[in-house]
């Protein structure tokens, strides 16, 4: 795959937060993963394992304390100036987990979508431009004209989520961060998100990076999969390949929770359950960071962090257990 393929790269990203007493969560740990131009990379994991931490870390909400993000060849992991927020923002753009919480009560929906325009020097539309663009964004998401001028109380929780569609295509990116899109939401309105990003993916070539709990979600629309175990990555392969092979223990315990729509079937499955709680982030484990849970650990998990090694063909796995 050349380097033009590639719209998104991280290498070894770090971002620990600094707390009293001396202490440190490594909220993000080491990440390097890369994502294809116009493809999907879904990150699973459970809750607190950095999924969100790393989104906000590449898109510059909080600052990296080591490693380097690359967008479209150049990195951005060292900037912060207001000129390079504003570039930043016509490149990457995120979908927030929470509907109700991510739009601001007092604007409107042309407000919210507009502000973006208005804050960032290098856009100059007309006022009947900012208009049009706001209708033409709203039928896009599959809202109308008339919601406008509405305020955000007055919409449900998908069309909350919609305008927040909305706000991210306002600013034209490539790449969009998908923070738990749909998790708030009514079972009957996600698989209707879900589509529309598709939808969107297919029509404006972007490219996503998907963070859910839903690991069926996550299938249905990811093209490589990472999945994420207190700040690291465990596993990371092509879609296809990871649910039809997953290697990590971590990986086959996440697997086997997937419900199956035929009862019969379901009530014949053999599932792996995990032994105790997530550990603590701030007593991360000696070595591997799942060996505390894992029923194959052996001395060496305990003693030496294993590497994220290639065990088959773009295939990743960080795991003593397994052999490349």
């Amino acid at each position: 795959m050349s380097e033009k393929d590639i719209i998104l790269r991280t290498e070894g990203l770090k971002k620990y937060f600094r707390l009293s007493r001396g202490r440190v969560v490594r909220a993000v740990d080491n990440i390097s993963l890369e994502v294809e131009r116009g493809k999907t990379l879904g990150l699973v994991g459970e809750s607190g394992c950095g999924k969100s931490t790393l989104g906000r870390t590449i898109i510059r909400i909080y600052d990296p304390t080591e490693g380097k993000i690359i967008l479209n060849g150049k990195d951005i992991s060292g900037k912060n100036t207001r000129r390079f927020r504003q570039e930043l923002a016509g490149s990457m753009q995120m979908i927030f987990q929470d509907p109700y919480a991510c739009l601001d009560p007092r604007m409107t929906v042309s407000d919210i979508i507009q502000e973006g325009w208005n804050l960032n020097r290098s856009i100059h539309y007309s006022a009947r431009e900012q208009k049009e663009k706001v209708i033409e964004l709203l039928e896009t998401v599959g809202l109308s004209e008339e919601h406008a001028n509405r305020f955000p109380h007055e919409f449900s929780g998908g069309q909350r989520q919609r305008i927040g569609i909305a706000r991210a295509l306002s600013m034209s990116p490539e790449l969009v961060i998908c923070d738990e899109p749909i998790s708030a939401l009514d079972v009957s309105i996600q698989a209707q998100v879900m589509n529309l990003l598709l939808n969107l993916q297919r029509e404006k070539g972007l490219s996503y990076i998907f963070i859910a709990h839903d690991l069926s979600m996550v299938r249905y629309i990811s093209d490589t999969v990472a999945v994420m175990y207190l700040g690291s990555i465990m596993e990371y392969a092509e879609n296809r390949e990871l649910y039809t092979h997953p290697m990590h223990p971590y990986t086959e315990v996440l697997f086997s929770a997937i419900p199956v729509a035929n009862p019969r079937i379901e009530k014949q499955r053999s599932r792996t359950k995990l032994e105790g709680e997530i550990p603590s982030p701030l007593k991360v484990p000696a070595g591997c960071k799942f060996c505390t849970r894992c029923i194959y650990a052996k001395p060496i998990c305990h003693e030496q962090e294993p590497a994220l090694k290639e065990c088959a063909p773009g295939h990743f796995v960080a795991c003593h257990l397994v052999s490349g």
